[in-house]
């Protein structure tokens, strides 16, 4: 299957919208052109000129005025930025699933295998599974039973998915409101691409508005939860029970051993290698191998053992001197 034209921009309206429109769609007030084209929505690492952004803290509005969006929902009158519209919204968060539950409500199925689902040449779907709407499987591929892949998840050629995996739940992402916690709506998608490897009781999650993505010749063993929006790159391997938290970068030839956990918003570089239960707090350079709580490179690590092992030698010198 070929991946051109399969990018992580998903959330585009069907037609393009007026930005008067988007304001009474959510009843709002605007600023700019009534007429001041909106394309599309996505969250603020993957929006590009004619998407929506929604900021509702203080901290972000910079980020958001500043970013490739040229449509800013957000909860404060501010300078609207040249070239930009704004929606100004007493709730950005509300109004933004709003948004999300128009242009992309959820579909029920009424069949195992949707009418709308894509399935190639010589693949195989075991019984009990579920193919929601509009997925696409490439050729080859054998899907194992009781596997669960939501709507317009996209699956390359050649790629095995085991038993009990679930591909495309929500994104793991709320706010925490006085009445209790409140989620963001997903509507992106997951992307696997050709050769790939699942094994057994994994959980991809979709992206939020984007994709969450499984480059080519990746293999993942069984017990894996991989995050909303997370991108992981080609041939990497990734061991039982690891988690990865969403947008998450993790790139080519990138080896993860069993049960490592991985914040969000970082980068694994190329090759690097992280052996099991390491605890992975920041984005590390490729090409090195990592151990430990938090996770640093072997070198780094035994220094500090080392150093950790000195210590009751250290206390017994000082000990000692107390009592001259």
């Amino acid at each position: 299957m070929s991946f051109r034209g399969v990018t992580e921009e998903y959330m585009k309206f069907p037609k393009p919208e007026s930005l008067k429109n988007i304001a009474e769609l959510i009843n709002c007030e605007f600023v700019g052109a009534a007429n001041f084209p909106v394309l599309g929505m996505n969250e603020i690492h993957v929006v590009e000129s004619g998407d929506i952004v929604f900021v509702d803290h203080p901290k972000y509005y910079d980020k958001a005025l500043e970013s490739a969006a040229t449509i800013v929902l957000i909860n404060k009158k501010v300078e609207c930025p040249e070239g930009k519209a704004l929606l100004i919204s007493d709730d950005p968060f509300r109004d933004f699933n709003k948004l999300s539950s128009h242009f992309k409500p959820f579909r029920s199925s009424n069949n195992p295998i949707s009418d709308a689902a894509k399935i190639g040449e010589g693949t195989v779907v075991q019984p009990n599974s579920f193919i929601g709407n509009n997925v696409t499987i490439g050729k080859g591929c054998t899907i194992h039973s009781n596997v669960s892949i939501y709507d317009d998840a996209v699956i390359g050629d050649n790629v095995t998915i085991h038993a009990g995996t679930v591909l495309g739940a929500n994104a793991f992402y709320y706010k925490n409101r006085p009445e209790g916690y409140d989620r963001l709506l997903s509507c992106g998608r997951v992307v696997i691409q050709d050769n790939v490897d699942i094994g057994a009781s994994c959980t991809i999650d979709k992206g939020v508005t984007g994709d969450t993505t499984i480059k080519a010749g990746t293999k993942i063993d069984n017990l894996v939860q991989i995050g909303h929006d997370t991108v992981i790159g080609e041939k990497c391997l990734i061991a039982s029970q690891v988690g990865i938290a969403g947008c998450v970068v993790i790139e080519d030839e990138v080896t993860i051993w069993g049960q490592v956990g991985i914040t969000s918003g970082i980068t694994i570089g190329k090759k690097a290698v992280i052996s099991a239960k390491a605890g992975v707090s920041k984005s590390l350079d490729g090409g090195k191998h990592y151990f430990g709580i938090p996770a640093d490179d072997f070198r780094s690590k035994y220094k500090e053992i080392a150093s950790i092992k000195k210590i009751p030698e250290i206390l017994e010198i000082l000990k000692n001197q107390d009592k001259k």
